[in-house]
This record gives structure tokens, C-alpha cells and sequence, in this order.
């Protein structure tokens, strides 16, 4: 199919889904899209193995029994209406989340820990078999048809990032994930992990860098099975995540669904690190004091917890790349500087890249940084680079960053070269002033004054600072009723 024709076949299965009483958004429809695409693709695999067996004469087990394979429900033009949604609700998905894995990268698995998240949100049978017609249409075993999707559907991501909401934290801009990646340079045979996969965006951009280099089906099967690895704990997301590792080519994508933070990092050993980790975690959010134990520096603001949790999981030589809020940056409270100072100290926080207002409109106003580090050496100096507007146009919900934004950015990345965007700080400056590493703190082409933000960019960290003073002092009011 071009791709005009599968744009416009992805587009009426959008607009005939959003009619449906149980579809609201286009978070619920990217949702219902994802798991039907994904059978879609499952059983053309499925049929492409079985031929590949009989052409040589072999035995092919299919995973799924036959009366759950895409023909004999989804093209059956006899189930429809309320039978197929019953059929859907009450027999196929429990049968797909019951499935069982018999070995290392079985299929199973990764069918059983998407539908046991999955929810039929769709109401109509009859829009429901619509849809499904609609699917069928497309081949999976066409490698022009599976990558043509595959950017089809990161526009689907996009889209329900944009329309902000709890959806916009699954999503990073493709120019920050491709800048990243870029800049990190991964290399094959390096073991790649997003502790905060979303949509897998840091993931499948890192394969799509990494595949012009398989030159070998070795090197190609080590991608597919052993490279990526990812950690989410929101159901759709991890949805989201393993289609578009699937689409981009990733057979086995090594997602888990599971609260990163929930893993004490004091019992992280060499065999549960990384050599890459590439991530934009959740920030403004809280967690339980049962989940702040597992840190050694306890605070109820994710990024600091991920964070941490990056430092423990990257492997002696590994090399990361972080967004982080603005706050993180500036803010000298214990736990902050605590946090800083051991990444200054064990590790080599070589560049920090300051990001525009306004990357992550509508979902956050909060101003970003990308935190460049490598587990090789101690902190000598950073390189600061602040990514100027084009045309000192701020960014905005329908004037977004664009790649355009990183052209300087990536050609001095490397040299560390000194510019009216860029300039080097000694370590012993950032220790000067209590482990303060916002870009902003040592522009040398700004008078003795620090640059002042756009208000919303301190929002979140306003917000912070008081619901923790809030904490503090119910705690010393209930310590003087208890005497």
C-alpha cells in the first residue's frame, strides 16, 4: 500500500472509532488501535512462519489455537454486533492474557503481558467489525508496508501526546529523542534501556539508528532480541510501547510491566546494568514513603528517584542521556545537592543541553535539560549549551522544536567548542555554588544577573517546595500533640 492509502485507511479507522459511546480521545482509540493492529500483525507473521516451514518441509506449532486467529474471527462477517464484542470481552482477550511462554523469547509472553493490560473500550460490534475490515487490509509481511506504518503510528503518538492530559507523558518530542541518540552514539552489542519507556520513543529511535549498521544476521537477531530493554508501570503505555518496537522491527522487545521505582537500588548487581540508558522520566510526580526507601536519598520527587535509579544501572564505560526539569538543576535542598554531588563525583557529567520553554506544550510548561554522563571518570568540567529559539519564536503547542533546533547543537557536541551558546565550567565552580548545574547559573554572555524564566517553568517547583513544607510541618504539629 502507498502511503497515502494507509494514512487515509488509519484516518476512517480513527474517525469511525471516535463515533463508538466507548471511545473518548484519541488516547482510547490509539489504545484500541494498537492491540487490534497488533493481532493484525501476529497473524501475518504467523502465516509467513507456517509457509517458510512448508516450503522446507518442517512442522510449524502455532501459537495462537485456530479459533482465535485473525480469520476466523476478525474477517468472520457472521460475528458482529453484540456477539463479537462478547466474544472479544469474554473469550478472546482472557484467552490471549492466559498465554504461556515454553522458551527463552517466546511470543506467548509477549502476547500474555499485553493483553492481560488490555480493556476493550469499544461499545458498537458493528463499528468494531468496521474497524477491523479496515485492518485487514494492511500486510504486515511487507517490509514497505510495516515501516510505512511504523511512522504512521509514531504520528498517532504524537497526536495524542499533543493533545496534552496524561497522555502527553508518554510521548517526547522525536527531535529530543533523535538529538539524544545521536549525540550518545550507541553502538551494537550494547545493551540499551529506558527505566521510563512510554511510547518506547528512546527505544525505537535507537534501533532505527543502530539497524543502518547490521551489517550481519547476527548483528540483526541481536537487535531484535538482545539489545532493548525497558521498564513501564502504566498499562497503556506499555501497550503503546511494545507496537512501536514491533513496527519498527524489534520481534522481541524486552518490556516489562512494572513501577521502576519499586526496585530497591541497593540490591542492583552487574548482571541488572546497562551499557546505554537513554530516558525522559516522569517529573512532578510523588511517590509512597515505601517507595522512597528503596534510595538512599529519599524524596517524594520522581526525578530524583529515577535519577538515582540511572546512576546504580549503568554499567563501568556505559554512557547515559536524561531529561530532567529545570529544578533539579538549581535546587539546593539536602537531597538535591546530595544527588548531584555523586553525580559529579562517580561519574562523568560531561554536558548539559538546555532545552526552550515550552518542548513539552500542552502537557508542561516546565523548562527541561538533557543530562549527558558517562560512568568513566570523575567531573572535570561541563559543557553548557543552550539551544536558541529560530527566529525568537517561542515554542508553543502548534510551533514546536523541530530538528532544525539541534543543528549547531550536534556539530559542537562533540568538540565541547565555546560559542555565544556555549561555554565550560570548571567542577570546582559547580561545587562553589552548592552543586548548581542550570546553564542559565554560568552564562558568561549574560551581565552578573540570572536569567528569569518564564513563570510556568517554576510552577512545578513552587509546587514541590511547599507541599514538602506542608509535610514538615504536620509532622512537628503532630510531634507536639504526642507530648
Amino acid at each position: 500500500m502507498t502511503r497515502d492509502s494507509l494514512e487515509n485507511l488509519i484516518k476512517k479507522c480513527t474517525d469511525i472509532l471516535r463515533t463508538d459511546d466507548g471511545i473518548s480521545g484519541s488516547m482510547h482509540y490509539t489504545e484500541a488501535l494498537s492491540w487490534i493492529l497488533f493481532l493484525k500483525f501476529l497473524d501475518d507473521r504467523e502465516k509467513e512462519a507456517a509457509l517458510n516451514a512448508e516450503v522446507n518441509f518442517e512442522d510449524y506449532e502455532h501459537i495462537i489455537d485456530e479459533e482465535y486467529r485473525w480469520d476466523k474471527w476478525a474477517k468472520n462477517t457472521k460475528l458482529t454486533g453484540s456477539d463479537l464484542i462478547e466474544f472479544v470481552n469474554d473469550d478472546l482477550i482472557p484467552y490471549l492474557a492466559g498465554l504461556k511462554g515454553e522458551k527463552t523469547a517466546d511470543r506467548r509472553d509477549v502476547i500474555s503481558s499485553i493483553f492481560s493490560e488490555v480493556t476493550n473500550r469499544v461499545q458498537s460490534g458493528y463499528l468494531l467489525k468496521d474497524v477491523l475490515l479496515e485492518i485487514d487490509l494492511i500486510k504486515f509481511n511487507s517490509s514497505d508496508d510495516i515501516h510505512t506504518l511504523s511512522v504512521l503510528y509514531e504520528t498517532l503518538l504524537q497526536k495524542m501526546g499533543d493533545d496534552g492530559g496524561n497522555s502527553g507523558e508518554f510521548y517526547t518530542p522525536r527531535p529530543v529523542v533523535r538529538f539524544i541518540v545521536e549525540c550518545v552514539e550507541p553502538k551494537i552489542g550494547d545493551t540499551i534501556l529506558d527505566p521510563a519507556t512510554g511510547s518506547a520513543g528512546f527505544l525505537s529511535e535507537a534501533y532505527e539508528y543502530l539497524k543502518e549498521k547490521a551489517a550481519t544476521a547476527s548483528q540483526i537477531k541481536i537487535l531484535s532480541e538482545e539489545t532493548f530493554y525497558g521498564k513501564e508501570k502504566t498499562s497503556l503505555a506499555y501497550l503503546l510501547g511494545l507496537m512501536n518496537m514491533l513496527l519498527h522491527g524489534v520481534d522481541y522487545p524486552q518490556i516489562e510491566k512494572t513501577n521502576t521505582l519499586s526496585k530497591n537500588i541497593r540490591q542492583i548487581d552487574e548482571s541488572e546494568k546497562f551499557d546505554v540508558i537513554l530516558t525522559n522520566p516522569p517529573f512532578g510526580g510523588k511517590e509512597q514513603k515505601i517507595i522512597q526507601q528503596n534510595f538512599p536519598h529519599q524524596t517524594q520527587a520522581t526525578e530524583m528517584l529515577f535519577l538515582q535509579y540511572i546512576m546504580k544501572s549503568l554499567k563501568f564505560d556505559g554512557k547515559a542521556a536524561v531529561v530532567v526539569p529545570e529544578g533539579v538543576l538549581f535546587q539546593t535542598g539536602n537531597v538535591y545537592q546530595a544527588v548531584k554531588k555523586e553525580l559529579i563525583e562517580g561519574f562523568n557529567l560531561h554536558s548539559v543541553v538546555s532545552l526552550p520553554a515550552g518542548v513539552f506544550l500542552p502537557y508542561s510548561g516546565v523548562k527541561t535539560s538533557i543530562l549527558f554522563f558517562d560512568k568513566t571518570e570523575k567531573t572535570k568540567d561541563i559543557w553548557f549549551y543552550d539551544v536558541p529559539l529560530i527566529d525568537n519564536r517561542k515554542l508553543t503547542k502548534n510551533n514546536g522544536i523541530s530538528a532544525k533546533h539541534f543543528d549547531s547543537a550536534k556539530e559542537l557536541f562533540k568538540t565541547r567548542k565555546e560559542t555565544e551558546h556555549s561555554w565550560v565550567v570548571p567542577v570546582e565552580k559547580i561545587i562553589e555554588n552548592e552543586m548548581n548545574i542550570s546553564a542559565s547559573k554560568y552564562n558568561p554572555h549574560v551581565a552578573d544577573e540570572e536569567e528569569l524564566l518564564e513563570p510556568e517553568v517554576y510552577v512545578d517547583e513552587i509546587k514541590t517546595l511547599l507541599e514538602e513544607s506542608l509535610i514538615l510541618v504536620s509532622s512537628v504539629l503532630k510531634s507536639g500533640e504526642d507530648k
